[in-house]
């Protein structure tokens, strides 16, 4: 097992490739851990370093207390400067896309290209995250399942046999970790910090996500200077995991162009 030691403890990592390769850095959703995206590493460029890490109280990192997204952002720059001498490719979905955009305004000296997938500057309402923060703390993450996969995968999808590990990640997510970082993303507006994003940015939506549907990412992309938008079709919320052959189309030729491969 690899971990990082932050300040509030063991942060569950994972880094594959050759040690001096060009990097590229995964975030995770919220209530997912970081083999969310093993059906699309296989399919990227060769040559690459990959880092992925889980958020803490989500897969195998321990519990933190309160915290922001700029805090999450500090644990990815610390986990960059501790395995990267040069500025990386940082791809983050969801909330994850919300901890890239604070690591570009925090850190822009650690990276240099972002794929902003499936979020946004601002997600969701503080009356929506305090409704779901209720739900979880009084009832488990059981309550919430349902609709989440409802918001995470595209009609299609629901009836795959691959929703049931999905619907397992979920709900192994301890309800502490999802709370505290619900409570982080509901806070967190990057709205006035998009426009400053001077490293080449892709946007990626999916058709039919009930997350982050992609007007709500288009609004973000278009703040962005140098920004590609990109919607899948036939998507939801996590395409790296319905459509990664799809994902990995668009992905691929973006980490050629921002590593120089």
């Amino acid at each position: 097992m690899q971990v990082l030691t932050r300040p509030w403890g063991q942060m569950h990592t994972r880094i594959d490739g050759p040690k001096d390769a060009p990097t590229v850095v995964f975030s995770n959703s919220l209530g997912t851990d970081y083999r969310l995206w093993d059906d699309v590493l296989p399919l990227l460029p060769a040559g690459i370093r990959t880092l992925r890490y889980d958020k803490p109280g989500h897969g195998l990192s321990d519990m933190a207390g309160d915290y922001s997204i700029d805090d999450l952002a500090d644990d990815a720059a610390a986990l960059i400067q501790a395995h990267s001498n040069t500025p990386v490719l940082f791809i983050g979905l969801s909330v994850g896309g919300l901890i890239a955009q604070a690591v570009a305004a925090r850190h822009p000296s650690l990276i240099n290209g972002l794929v902003l997938s499936n979020t946004a500057a601002k997600i969701g309402t503080d009356e929506m995250w305090q409704t779901r923060i209720d739900t979880v703390a009084k009832h488990g993450m059981k309550a919430i399942t349902d609709s989440t996969m409802q918001r995470w995968f595209a009609p299609s999808f629901q009836q795959n046999s691959q929703l049931a590990q999905w619907r397992n990640m979920l709900e192994r997510t301890p309800a502490s970790g999802y709370i505290a970082t619900s409570k982080a993303i509901s806070r967190a507006d990057y709205t006035a910090n998009a426009p400053q994003i001077t490293v080449p940015t892709l946007m990626i939506a999916g058709e039919h996500d009930g997350a982050t549907p992609p007007a709500l990412v288009k609004a973000t992309a278009v703040l962005i200077p140098n920004v590609q938008y990109v919607e899948i079709a036939g998507a939801g919320h996590l395409p790296c995991a319905e459509r990664p052959a799809d994902f990995a189309a668009i992905l691929a030729p973006f980490i050629q162009r921002c590593l120089n491969l």
